[in-house]
Protein backbone atom coordinates (compact mmCIF):
# COMPACT_ATOMS: atom_id res chain seq x y z
CA UNK A 1 0.00 0.00 0.00
CA UNK A 2 1.46 3.49 -0.84
CA UNK A 3 2.40 5.97 1.88
CA UNK A 4 -0.53 7.65 3.57
CA UNK A 5 -0.93 11.32 2.73
CA UNK A 6 -0.89 13.87 5.51
CA UNK A 7 -4.53 14.65 4.83
CA UNK A 8 -5.42 11.12 5.93
CA UNK A 9 -3.52 11.33 9.22
CA UNK A 10 -6.67 11.65 11.30
CA UNK A 11 -8.19 8.60 9.64
CA UNK A 12 -4.93 6.71 10.16
CA UNK A 13 -5.03 7.39 13.90
CA UNK A 14 -8.67 6.39 14.09
CA UNK A 15 -8.13 3.11 12.31
CA UNK A 16 -5.02 2.63 14.46
CA UNK A 17 -3.26 0.10 12.24
CA UNK A 18 -2.20 0.17 8.63
CA UNK A 19 -0.56 -2.29 6.30
CA UNK A 20 3.19 -2.45 5.83
CA UNK A 21 5.05 0.43 4.18
CA UNK A 22 8.56 0.70 2.87
CA UNK A 23 11.23 1.73 5.37
CA UNK A 24 13.65 4.58 4.64
CA UNK A 25 16.66 3.22 2.77
CA UNK A 26 19.07 5.01 5.08
CA UNK A 27 17.47 3.74 8.30
CA UNK A 28 19.85 2.51 10.94
CA UNK A 29 18.57 -0.91 11.92
CA UNK A 30 18.34 -2.00 15.53
CA UNK A 31 20.71 -4.91 16.16
CA UNK A 32 20.78 -6.68 19.53
CA UNK A 33 23.31 -9.50 19.41
CA UNK A 34 24.45 -12.41 17.28
CA UNK A 35 22.16 -15.30 16.40
CA UNK A 36 22.10 -18.10 18.90
CA UNK A 37 24.33 -21.11 18.27
CA UNK A 38 22.67 -23.80 16.16
CA UNK A 39 23.32 -26.39 18.88
CA UNK A 40 20.91 -24.61 21.18
CA UNK A 41 18.06 -24.87 18.70
CA UNK A 42 18.04 -28.59 17.95
CA UNK A 43 15.68 -31.25 19.22
CA UNK A 44 12.78 -29.09 20.31
CA UNK A 45 9.12 -30.01 20.47
CA UNK A 46 6.09 -27.74 20.00
CA UNK A 47 4.68 -26.23 23.17
CA UNK A 48 1.15 -27.48 23.80
CA UNK A 49 -1.59 -26.56 26.20
CA UNK A 50 -3.62 -28.94 28.37
CA UNK A 51 -5.87 -29.88 25.45
CA UNK A 52 -2.87 -31.04 23.45
CA UNK A 53 -3.16 -28.19 20.95
CA UNK A 54 -0.26 -25.83 20.22
CA UNK A 55 -0.09 -22.95 22.69
CA UNK A 56 -1.61 -19.65 21.63
CA UNK A 57 0.63 -17.00 20.18
CA UNK A 58 2.13 -14.73 22.84
CA UNK A 59 2.83 -11.07 22.20
CA UNK A 60 6.28 -9.66 22.91
CA UNK A 61 6.91 -5.98 23.45
CA UNK A 62 9.95 -3.77 23.82
CA UNK A 63 12.94 -3.37 21.52
CA UNK A 64 15.21 -5.99 23.08
CA UNK A 65 12.57 -8.72 23.19
CA UNK A 66 11.35 -8.11 19.63
CA UNK A 67 14.84 -7.68 18.18
CA UNK A 68 15.94 -10.96 19.76
CA UNK A 69 12.87 -12.75 18.41
CA UNK A 70 13.56 -11.43 14.90
CA UNK A 71 17.20 -12.50 15.19
CA UNK A 72 16.30 -16.06 16.22
CA UNK A 73 15.95 -18.36 13.19
CA UNK A 74 13.93 -20.80 15.31
CA UNK A 75 11.31 -18.21 16.21
CA UNK A 76 8.35 -17.52 13.91
CA UNK A 77 7.18 -13.93 14.12
CA UNK A 78 3.64 -13.75 12.74
CA UNK A 79 3.00 -10.02 12.71
CA UNK A 80 4.28 -6.75 14.13
CA UNK A 81 2.65 -3.56 15.33
CA UNK A 82 4.93 -0.54 15.51
CA UNK A 83 5.11 3.20 15.40
CA UNK A 84 6.66 4.53 12.22
CA UNK A 85 9.65 5.88 14.11
CA UNK A 86 10.40 2.53 15.77
CA UNK A 87 9.83 0.47 12.63
CA UNK A 88 12.41 2.60 10.81
CA UNK A 89 15.21 1.34 13.07
CA UNK A 90 14.37 -2.36 12.78
CA UNK A 91 15.33 -4.73 10.01
CA UNK A 92 12.03 -6.56 9.57
CA UNK A 93 11.84 -9.34 6.95
CA UNK A 94 9.49 -8.53 4.10
CA UNK A 95 7.30 -11.58 4.74
CA UNK A 96 6.23 -10.36 8.21
CA UNK A 97 3.11 -8.13 8.13
CA UNK A 98 3.72 -4.78 9.81
CA UNK A 99 0.82 -2.69 11.10
CA UNK A 100 1.58 0.95 11.87
CA UNK A 101 -0.04 2.28 15.03
CA UNK A 102 0.31 5.22 17.37
CA UNK A 103 1.71 4.69 20.85
CA UNK A 104 -1.67 5.03 22.54
CA UNK A 105 -3.24 2.22 20.54
CA UNK A 106 -0.24 -0.02 21.17
CA UNK A 107 -0.56 0.60 24.89
CA UNK A 108 -3.86 -1.27 24.78
CA UNK A 109 -2.15 -4.35 23.31
CA UNK A 110 0.07 -4.95 26.34
CA UNK A 111 -0.66 -5.44 30.06
CA UNK A 112 -1.10 -2.35 32.20
CA UNK A 113 1.72 0.12 31.89
CA UNK A 114 4.13 -2.28 30.16
CA UNK A 115 6.82 -0.29 28.31
CA UNK A 116 6.23 -1.36 24.70
CA UNK A 117 8.80 1.13 23.34
CA UNK A 118 6.80 1.49 20.16
CA UNK A 119 6.80 -2.12 19.00
CA UNK A 120 4.77 -5.31 19.66
CA UNK A 121 5.20 -8.69 17.95
CA UNK A 122 2.90 -11.71 17.83
CA UNK A 123 5.00 -14.87 17.78
CA UNK A 124 4.76 -18.64 17.90
CA UNK A 125 6.15 -20.24 21.08
CA UNK A 126 9.52 -21.90 20.64
CA UNK A 127 9.55 -25.67 20.38
CA UNK A 128 10.46 -27.59 23.50
CA UNK A 129 13.84 -29.22 23.94
CA UNK A 130 14.10 -32.64 25.55
CA UNK A 131 16.33 -32.91 28.61
CA UNK A 132 18.29 -35.81 27.14
CA UNK A 133 19.10 -33.76 24.06
CA UNK A 134 20.24 -30.77 26.11
CA UNK A 135 22.52 -32.97 28.21
CA UNK A 136 23.92 -34.77 25.14
CA UNK A 137 24.69 -31.51 23.37
CA UNK A 138 26.63 -30.27 26.39
CA UNK A 139 28.33 -33.49 27.47
CA UNK A 140 31.84 -32.14 26.88
CA UNK A 141 31.77 -28.87 28.78
CA UNK A 142 31.67 -27.66 32.38
CA UNK A 143 28.89 -25.12 32.05
CA UNK A 144 26.29 -25.07 34.86
CA UNK A 145 22.62 -26.04 34.67
CA UNK A 146 19.68 -24.52 36.57
CA UNK A 147 16.66 -26.43 37.88
CA UNK A 148 13.66 -24.52 39.22
CA UNK A 149 11.14 -26.16 41.53
CA UNK A 150 7.70 -24.51 41.26
CA UNK A 151 9.02 -21.06 40.41
CA UNK A 152 5.95 -19.61 38.71
CA UNK A 153 6.42 -15.85 38.58
CA UNK A 154 7.15 -14.82 34.97
CA UNK A 155 9.34 -11.89 36.04
CA UNK A 156 11.55 -14.29 38.01
CA UNK A 157 11.71 -16.78 35.14
CA UNK A 158 12.73 -14.02 32.75
CA UNK A 159 15.36 -12.64 35.12
CA UNK A 160 16.81 -16.13 35.69
CA UNK A 161 17.01 -16.70 31.94
CA UNK A 162 18.91 -13.43 31.65
CA UNK A 163 21.38 -14.49 34.36
CA UNK A 164 21.71 -17.92 32.76
CA UNK A 165 22.73 -16.25 29.50
CA UNK A 166 25.13 -13.91 31.28
CA UNK A 167 26.92 -16.73 33.12
CA UNK A 168 26.82 -19.21 30.22
CA UNK A 169 24.52 -21.84 31.73
CA UNK A 170 23.48 -24.61 29.36
CA UNK A 171 19.79 -24.03 30.12
CA UNK A 172 17.05 -24.07 32.72
CA UNK A 173 14.76 -26.95 33.67
CA UNK A 174 11.26 -26.53 35.08
CA UNK A 175 8.31 -28.80 35.76
CA UNK A 176 5.77 -28.34 33.00
CA UNK A 177 2.68 -27.94 35.18
CA UNK A 178 4.40 -25.63 37.68
CA UNK A 179 5.89 -23.05 35.35
CA UNK A 180 4.43 -20.29 33.18
CA UNK A 181 4.12 -20.41 29.41
CA UNK A 182 6.15 -18.09 27.22
CA UNK A 183 4.84 -14.56 27.47
CA UNK A 184 5.69 -10.97 26.80
CA UNK A 185 6.44 -10.52 30.50
CA UNK A 186 9.06 -13.27 30.44
CA UNK A 187 10.56 -12.04 27.17
CA UNK A 188 10.77 -8.49 28.50
CA UNK A 189 12.41 -9.55 31.79
CA UNK A 190 14.81 -11.87 29.94
CA UNK A 191 16.03 -9.01 27.71
CA UNK A 192 16.63 -11.35 24.77
CA UNK A 193 17.78 -14.39 26.76
CA UNK A 194 14.55 -16.29 26.08
CA UNK A 195 15.80 -16.70 22.50
CA UNK A 196 19.26 -18.05 23.36
CA UNK A 197 18.94 -20.09 26.58
CA UNK A 198 17.27 -23.51 26.19
CA UNK A 199 14.26 -23.98 28.46
CA UNK A 200 13.45 -27.62 29.17
CA UNK A 201 10.06 -28.56 30.62
CA UNK A 202 9.72 -31.95 32.27
CA UNK A 203 6.80 -33.90 33.68
CA UNK A 204 8.62 -35.29 36.72
CA UNK A 205 11.31 -33.13 38.31
CA UNK A 206 12.68 -35.93 40.50
CA UNK A 207 13.30 -38.15 37.47
CA UNK A 208 14.88 -35.22 35.68
CA UNK A 209 17.29 -34.74 38.58
CA UNK A 210 18.21 -38.43 38.36
CA UNK A 211 18.93 -38.00 34.65
CA UNK A 212 21.02 -34.93 35.45
CA UNK A 213 22.99 -36.94 38.02
CA UNK A 214 23.66 -39.64 35.42
CA UNK A 215 25.08 -36.93 33.15
CA UNK A 216 27.74 -36.17 35.77
CA UNK A 217 26.32 -33.11 37.49
CA UNK A 218 26.80 -32.31 41.17
CA UNK A 219 23.31 -31.24 42.26
CA UNK A 220 23.35 -28.39 44.79
CA UNK A 221 20.04 -27.33 46.28
CA UNK A 222 19.88 -23.80 47.69
CA UNK A 223 18.17 -23.39 51.05
CA UNK A 224 18.64 -20.66 53.63
CA UNK A 225 18.56 -23.21 56.47
CA UNK A 226 21.54 -25.20 55.17
CA UNK A 227 24.64 -25.49 57.35
CA UNK A 228 27.26 -25.04 54.61
CA UNK A 229 27.67 -22.18 52.18
CA UNK A 230 27.61 -22.56 48.42
CA UNK A 231 31.32 -21.79 48.15
CA UNK A 232 32.08 -24.73 50.46
CA UNK A 233 30.06 -27.20 48.37
CA UNK A 234 30.80 -26.40 44.72
CA UNK A 235 33.68 -28.86 44.34
CA UNK A 236 35.17 -29.73 40.94
CA UNK A 237 32.29 -31.52 39.20
CA UNK A 238 29.79 -29.94 36.83
CA UNK A 239 27.25 -28.01 38.87
CA UNK A 240 23.48 -28.15 38.72
CA UNK A 241 21.89 -25.43 40.85
CA UNK A 242 18.43 -26.28 42.20
CA UNK A 243 16.23 -23.44 43.47
CA UNK A 244 12.73 -23.48 44.91
CA UNK A 245 9.93 -20.95 44.93
CA UNK A 246 10.11 -18.02 47.31
CA UNK A 247 8.56 -18.77 50.67
CA UNK A 248 7.95 -22.47 50.13
CA UNK A 249 11.41 -23.29 48.83
CA UNK A 250 12.18 -26.71 47.37
CA UNK A 251 9.76 -29.57 47.92
CA UNK A 252 10.93 -32.47 50.06
CA UNK A 253 11.24 -34.87 47.12
CA UNK A 254 13.36 -32.32 45.27
CA UNK A 255 15.65 -31.92 48.26
CA UNK A 256 16.05 -35.69 48.45
CA UNK A 257 17.24 -35.68 44.84
CA UNK A 258 20.02 -33.17 45.50
CA UNK A 259 23.55 -34.26 46.37
CA UNK A 260 23.98 -31.50 48.92
CA UNK A 261 22.12 -28.50 50.30
CA UNK A 262 23.85 -25.13 50.57
CA UNK A 263 23.07 -21.54 51.44
CA UNK A 264 24.19 -18.12 50.32
CA UNK A 265 26.04 -16.27 53.12
CA UNK A 266 23.60 -13.38 53.51
CA UNK A 267 23.15 -11.17 56.56
CA UNK A 268 21.04 -12.81 59.27
CA UNK A 269 18.85 -9.71 59.34
CA UNK A 270 17.42 -10.83 56.00
CA UNK A 271 15.56 -14.12 55.85
CA UNK A 272 16.03 -14.74 52.13
CA UNK A 273 16.63 -13.29 48.68
CA UNK A 274 14.37 -13.07 45.67
CA UNK A 275 14.84 -16.33 43.74
CA UNK A 276 16.13 -14.56 40.63
CA UNK A 277 18.70 -12.66 42.70
CA UNK A 278 19.74 -15.88 44.41
CA UNK A 279 20.16 -17.57 41.03
CA UNK A 280 22.36 -14.74 39.73
CA UNK A 281 24.59 -14.81 42.82
CA UNK A 282 24.85 -18.60 42.72
CA UNK A 283 25.77 -18.60 39.03
CA UNK A 284 28.46 -16.00 39.71
CA UNK A 285 29.83 -18.15 42.56
CA UNK A 286 30.03 -21.16 40.27
CA UNK A 287 31.66 -19.16 37.48
CA UNK A 288 34.37 -17.73 39.73
CA UNK A 289 35.06 -21.02 41.51
CA UNK A 290 36.19 -22.82 38.35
Amino acid sequence: MPLMRLAKAAQWRKEACLSRQARPKDAQFFILFARKPAAMAKGRRPQRNKSGQPSQQPRFWGRHAVAAALDNPERRVRKIWATRETAAVFEIPSDIPVNFCDAGDMGRMVPGDAPHQGIVAEVDPLEHMLLAELLDQNADNQRPLIVLDQVTDPHNIGAILRSAAAFDAIGIVTQDRHSPAESGTIARAAAGALEIVPWVRVVNLARALEEIEDAGFWRIGLDGEAERTLAETIGTSRVCLVLGAEGEGMRRNTIEHCDIIAKLPINEAMESLNVSNAAAIALYAVATAK
